[in-house]
């Protein structure tokens, strides 16, 4: 991104704030930030994670920090926003890069990095995915979690964290529910743009998005905003929505398992045939869902 597109964005989340919801709930073509409450924000850049912004009266707390590539511009970004040059918390809901790009500058800067302990490990260790050989470098000490929890925690201000044990993207994923606005944010346990990575390498798998997504509609009502890692923001009626679709799929594939057929013979079946129009090409979804279960529910195959 160039410098004087970065600065523009910059201004434009600045501007929010000085003249209110309407200038601030903007976006071009380099990103957009979407204001959802007085002191709640999404801030997004193409082909990055969204990140959910809290102000205080300390500054800024931050969930997940998009990728090294783009930390650059959501530092800009933030800096335009009061107490912005001060980003006292972040929020990891796991360890892929996407979320975790900004967390060396921010360690090294003093920051508290939250996550679960699991997520932690994930990010001491090099990891590789055996579909695609792509590799992943253990982070350097200064940018792993310095705060970990196994089940919830909770921060000032009513900002509640969990674990989601059914491990939906990760074995590591965690939610984050900003109790007084109603905002939920989930991280990439939830996707509502196309279909989602199942890293079954590090623990997901298709069985645990359901029981995921049980387990968010359990904490949302219905006036509840949900923030995916990915695409607009839901309501709950398409959270449960997105449950009933991942279900019908998981059953589905489940049988396939249970009648021995290979992952490539899964996506001949086409499990999510009638999902397909709005969803997008699904065979690589379908392999990865398919082959997650092996872990789980044939682990000696």
């Amino acid at each position: 991104m160039k410098r004087r597109q970065v600065l523009k964005l910059a201004a434009a989340g600045a501007a929010g704030f000085v003249f209110g919801r309407r200038a601030f709930a903007q976006s071009d073509s380099t990103g957009s930030i979407q204001k959802l409450a007085d002191d709640l924000y999404v801030v997004r850049l193409p082909g990055e994670a969204a990140v959910v912004v809290q102000t205080d009266e300390k500054g800024l707390l931050i969930v997940d920090g998009m990728s090294a590539a783009g930390s650059d511009a959501l530092m800009a970004i933030l800096s335009g926003m009061p107490g912005g040059r001060n980003v006292h918390t972040l929020l990891n809901t796991h360890w892929h890069p996407e979320q975790t790009g900004s967390n060396e500058r921010l360690g090294k800067a003093g920051a508290t990095i939250i996550a679960h302990e699991n997520t932690r490990l994930w990010t001491t260790t090099d990891v590789t995915w055996p579909w695609n050989g792509k590799k992943f470098a253990k982070l350097p000490k200064a940018a792993q979690p310095n705060k970990t929890f196994y089940k919830t925690g909770e921060l000032s201000g009513g900002v509640r964290y969990g674990y989601i044990p059914d491990c939906a993207h990760t074995d590591g994923d965690a939610y984050v529910h900003f109790t007084k606005q109603n905002v939920l944010a989930a991280g990439d346990a939830v996707c509502n743009a196309g279909w989602p990575v199942v890293d079954y390498e590090t623990g997901g798998w298709i069985g645990g998005m359901v029981g995921g997504l049980q387990r968010l509609l359990a904490i949302a009502d219905d006036n509840t905003r949900i923030v995916p890692a990915r695409g607009p923001v839901m309501t709950k009626p398409e959270l449960g929505a997105q449950l009933k679709m991942y279900a019908t799929i998981n059953e589905r594939l489940v049988s396939l398992l249970n009648h021995g057929k290979s992952p490539g013979e899964a996506v001949d079946a086409k499990p999510t045939k009638e999902f397909d129009g709005k969803m997008g090409n699904p065979d690589e979804f379908v392999r990865r869902a398919f082959e997650s279960q092996w872990g789980y529910l044939s682990p000696d195959a």
